[in-house]
């Protein structure tokens, strides 16, 4: 556990955080992360998956947007590590 801000966070904090998010058609988002790079991540897959699901309304996918470096859905409460999309994403 972290705190940053006065929040308590479950994991150690990470190096790679999102400084900018865009969804792309096709369930695809654009990342700009801290290190200043910039990658597209296809979310297609995770879509059968667990909170996910609910993102498969294009409307919801459409309205992510960052909050303490991280991804954010439905008012913080779906999100993904930005370091898995930092990571499998395909740098642009």
């Amino acid at each position: 556990m972290y705190i940053r801000d006065g929040i308590a966070y479950a994991n150690t904090p990470s190096s790679i955080t999102v400084v900018s998010v865009r969804p792309m058609d096709e369930y695809k988002l654009w990342t700009r992360f801290s290190t200043g790079e910039t990658k597209v991540y296809d979310f297609t897959p995770l879509l059968d998956q667990g909170v996910f699901k609910v993102l498969k309304d294009k409307t919801l996918f459409n309205d992510v947007y960052v909050d303490y470096g991280v991804p954010v859905w439905c008012e913080g409460d779906i999100d993904i590590d930005p370091e898995h999309l930092y990571h499998e994403g395909i740098s642009v």
